[in-house]
């Protein structure tokens, strides 16, 4: 079941703390692997074990929108909403991205090695960046056509997640199974054509 609430504070005491739920989104579904809110409109994106991917509404508790990505799970998903899309990888090893409003396919990468575990949206400038199960991570410029402009390797084991600094955007952070974290620095650069 997929849940949505509002979680409140009720008494603070010796005890452990307690949270009521104030409002619930519930659906039955696939197993989720990951879920993602929108930052601007009241919608959370799910990424589920049987290839799906869902829109739902959290105020009327509606689905509005639903893709079949795959027929392997959809282990990672999130909005790119500065650009009406989302992008999610599978266990085929690809990175696909959407447009939500349209539905319309935008780009299907060949992106890694083995599974994808997490994809991280950059705060400002036109970049993702993936883990993987190969041990590496991958940053993807989507205004040069979803190439990879950059691998990072060093990891002995599985990439489990990466995510971008917000108090230093060319600094991220890699967990990986091998028990290390990475801090890494990259010089992102921001070319625009004019």
């Amino acid at each position: 079941e997929v849940y949505w609430g509002v979680f409140v504070r009720i008494k603070k005491q010796s005890m452990p703390l307690r949270l009521e739920i104030k409002k619930k989104l519930s659906a039955r579904s696939d197993r989720v692997k990951c879920v993602d809110l929108h930052p601007t409109e009241p919608w959370v994106l799910s990424a589920l074990y049987s290839g799906n991917v869902f829109v739902w509404d959290t105020e009327t508790s509606s689905l509005i929108k639903s893709w079949e990505i795959c027929e392997l799970p959809v282990r990672t998903c999130k909005f790119i909403a500065r650009r009406s899309q989302f992008i999610c990888a599978s266990d085929d090893m690809r990175l696909r991205i959407y447009n939500y409003n349209t539905m319309e396919k935008i780009k299907d990468v060949e992106a890694h090695a083995d599974y994808i575990r997490f994809v991280e949206i950059h705060p400002a400038m036109p970049y993702v960046l993936s883990s993987s199960d190969d041990m590496s991570m991958k940053l993807w410029n989507w205004e040069q056509n979803w190439d990879c402009t950059a691998t990072f390797e060093g990891h002995a084991h599985y990439v489990m997640m990466c995510k971008f600094n917000p108090k230093d955007t060319n600094t991220f952070a890699s967990a990986s199974l091998d028990r290390t974290i990475k801090v890494r620095q990259c010089q992102l650069q921001f070319y625009r054509n004019f």
